[in-house]
């Protein structure tokens, strides 16, 4: 029983999956996506987020300094730093923390936002004013979560980079310019488009799962924080499968 219980949720959440791409891939005639809804949702997502992001990621560029520097610096290799900075927080750590933060706050809130309105009838109610909740309500947060997440990861290496200079300057007084300098040579094009990718796909597994698990809610208010802690637990493990596919995929093309 349970083994069919869990094919009829597999097969729910690929026709939910199905439902929400027709309607993000007609974007353009979809009526129903709410400017209003995406705003909002990039509002909450993304700058209500700022505070605890810049300090994780001046956290993280620091330590990644004061653990290293020395050890590297003593050999002569005082550029293997920004190798480090590059390779640990723009390639993974940014897109990882990120998505950890915005799991916490935004998938949770999705999910139970949506299994709330489930119980309170409220998608009913849009069906009887002919409003799609899939497009008004899933489709506007995917493009919010997505933008935001993405935004929220290009701040995090900005700010992860300015952290690593100023407690640079604790061991070795170096100027701003040749600290960047240094840090952009050894950037490549590779790692920015990493970076850009995983919060891509990251916003939108947070979105896909959190609006699935909070409109699987049938008719009791119990199970909203069931599907919530279902979203934090899916989330996170797709999060990570995904991560370390994209990852293998650049390797293999290196």
């Amino acid at each position: 029983m349970n083994s069919n219980l869990q094919k009829k949720s597999e097969m729910g959440f690929f026709l939910f999956l199905f439902q929400v791409l027709s309607g993000a891939l007609h974007l353009g005639r979809n009526r129903h996506i709410n400017n209003t809804v995406i705003f909002r949702q990039i509002l909450f997502t993304g700058v209500e987020a700022l505070p605890i992001i810049s300090f994780i990621a001046l956290g993280i560029g620091g330590l990644i300094i004061l653990q290293g520097y020395n050890l590297l610096s003593n050999f002569g290799q005082g550029i293997w730093m920004h190798v480090i900075l590059v390779t640990v927080v723009v390639k993974e750590l940014s897109g990882i923390i990120t998505a950890l933060v915005v799991v916490a706050r935004s998938g949770t809130a999705i999910s139970t936002e949506l299994g709330n309105m489930v119980v309170n009838r409220e998608l009913d109610l849009l069906r009887s004013f002919g409003v799609s909740p899939i497009s008004y309500l899933v489709v506007s947060r995917l493009f919010g979560v997505v933008i935001a997440m993405t935004i929220l990861t290009l701040y995090f290496n900005l700010v992860a980079i300015l952290g690593g200079w100023f407690f640079s300057n604790l061991f070795n007084r170096i100027e701003f310019r040749a600290f960047i300098n240094d840090f952009l040579t050894v950037l490549t094009f590779r790692d920015v488009l990493m970076s850009i990718i995983k919060p891509i796909v990251f916003g939108f597994i947070i979105a896909i799962v959190a609006s699935f698990q909070g409109m699987s809610v049938v008719k009791a208010s119990t199970e909203v924080p069931q599907r919530t802690i279902k979203t934090v637990v899916q989330s996170l493990f797709l999060i990570i499968v995904l991560d370390i596919l994209i990852t293998y995929s650049f390797w293999s093309v290196a």
